[in-house]
């Protein structure tokens, strides 16, 4: 029988004997991030990913997601998984606590994502999808659109996705089609096919929020010209 465990024990050296992750509490912002903390946290990620993921890998692997009258679905035990996974805080673990993250730093999170994905990658990509558009946005988005979808992004309750890819252009960003017109309200009306979408649909959170990338009319050829738009 198939089995997952945490490997907690090369961890703790990647991150305090090949890293100096003990020295964290050094840096501004970071004065508790020290083992008393870190140990813990990645020790309750472990029983997450070894009790609750790992078991749900191969019977969602099996079962795969379905779209049934309009919605999509996915595999039995995933939004109940999901569930447990968002209150107990795993979707915060990194992001700002101006927004209600955890302020955890990065080289923590990424050894929890680490066990996320070893223990069941498909359930991963559903949390992982929704940080990189919190980075995403927390990075270049205005100030009106992050308070407005922040707070839900970093609470697991909204989700996101990224949509780039197009029937015609895979790799090639640069021939792009899709297009967005702006419109009177300082909205955009946006238009064109996107396939390829990882947990572009679900059955797990409230809202999902897609990053688009599109054209303006005006926008210039080639990469250059692509902008990126929020789409709820």
């Amino acid at each position: 029988m198939a089995t997952y465990k945490a490997p907690l024990r090369d961890m703790r050296f990647v991150i305090y004997e090949l890293h100096r992750g003990d020295e964290l509490a050094q840096l501004p912002g970071f004065e508790e991030i020290t083992p008393d903390l870190i140990d813990p946290v990645l020790e309750e990620a472990a029983k997450v990913c070894e009790e609750i993921l790992f078991p749900l890998n191969r019977s969602g692997d099996e079962e795969g997601c379905v779209f049934e009258n309009g919605v999509v679905r996915t595999p039995k035990g995933f939004q109940e998984a999901y569930r447990t996974f968002r209150q107990g805080g795993w979707t915060s673990i990194a992001c700002d606590p101006a927004y209600g993250g955890q302020g955890l730093p990065h080289s923590v999170a990424i050894l929890i994502d680490e066990m996320i994905s070893s223990s069941n990658l498909s359930f991963g990509l559903y949390p992982g999808l929704s940080y990189g558009a919190y980075v995403a946005l927390h990075s270049h988005g205005s100030d009106a659109l992050k308070t407005m979808y922040l707070p839900k992004l970093v609470e697991g309750v909204w989700s996101g996705t990224m949509c780039l890819t197009e029937p015609h252009c895979g790799t090639d960003l640069g021939l792009l089609r899709t297009r967005a017109v702006p419109q009177d309200d300082g909205s955009y009306r946006i238009t064109g096919t996107k396939i390829f979408i990882s947990a572009g649909d679900h059955d797990l959170t409230e809202k999902i929020v897609h990053l688009v990338l599109a054209r303006r009319p005006d926008a210039p050829p080639g990469i250059g010209g692509i902008s990126l738009f929020l789409v709820p």
